[in-house]
């Protein structure tokens, strides 16, 4: 069966994609050089660790009295991530107010913003950007003895195929939170045509190699996907032939996303291009 749903998700990662790397601020907002931190990440993801364990492993080990990060509680993050709203990049918030306006001509269509990172939830949760255009943010979480308490556990880490789970929530219709308290919840079935955003009605936006399983499955699905990435930098020429190819990004773009910027103008057309999808299904199955 058809599904007519009128959902439409625009799924973004986070850093690198809507903001420079949110982690490497922080690094260096306590002093900490940020190339020596990602170094050591590089050498314990070459012992067999994932990587964002690793990066984790080592925030979680410079949080103390006698450390570099002090008592760091997730309240320290979020307003930290307060901080971040002025580094987005050229055309937000503007896009997601356009898209907002532009979708709401068609009756009966929505359209919903998600953050899928591997960053950290509580950061990207303290923008007020997030807070005010997103309706789900799924990043790796710590957490303390205490709720406000110094942090000293991974609650969360969100390695290359665990963002893939976020989007088959996002799909079938759960929440961040629901999910969050039940993760069994995405094994649900949920027949195709109850769907609340159908794969053909998502698309993705990520920078890197993470997002790979990401691409695909949301290509794979029908949906469309696309990359962003500094090209003038030395790791954006390297990322560029393993991120196009047969269902990975089908294009690589500046992030740039106002109306007047070439992936500005790409999403746009991208959303209107689904919205006239769902109108075109329901009028043939009228």
């Amino acid at each position: 069966m058809t599904n007519t749903s009128g959902g439409v998700a625009l799924v973004f990662d986070f850093d690198d994609t809507l903001t420079p790397d949110s982690t490497t601020k922080l690094l260096a907002s306590r002093g900490v050089d940020p190339d020596s931190v990602w170094t050591e990440a590089r050498t314990l993801v070459s012992q067999g660790y994932d990587q964002p364990h690793a990066y984790l492993k080592l925030l979680l080990d410079m949080v103390g009295d006698d450390q570099p990060f002090g008592p760091l509680s997730n309240r320290d993050l979020a307003e930290f991530g307060a901080t971040l709203d002025d580094d987005f990049y050229a055309g937000l918030p503007q896009l997601f107010d356009d898209l907002i306006a532009d979708v709401a001509q068609a009756a009966g269509v929505s359209i919903n913003f998600y953050i899928v990172s591997s960053g950290l939830e509580d950061v990207i949760r303290g923008s007020k950007i997030v807070s005010k255009y997103f309706s789900g943010v799924y990043g790796c979480l710590l957490a303390g003895d205490e709720p406000d308490g110094p942090l000293k556990y991974v609650r969360r880490a969100v390695t290359f195929t665990e963002k893939t789970r976020f989007l088959f929530e996002i799909n079938k219709g759960f929440t961040d939170r629901e999910t969050l308290e039940n993760p069994y919840l995405v094994n649900q079935d949920v027949p195709p045509d109850n769907r609340p955003v159908p794969w053909e009605n998502m698309l993705y936006v990520g920078d890197g190699l993470t997002d790979i399983p990401c691409f695909s499955l949301v290509e794979y699905m029908g949906g469309k996907a696309f990359g962003v990435l500094q090209a003038d930098t030395e790791s954006g020429k390297n990322r560029i032939a393993k991120m196009l190819g047969p269902r990975r990004a089908r294009s690589l773009n500046s992030p740039r996303y106002g109306p007047d910027d070439d992936f500005g103008l790409i999403l746009r057309q991208m959303v209107a291009t689904a919205v006239s999808g769902v109108q075109y299904r329901r009028s043939a199955r009228a």
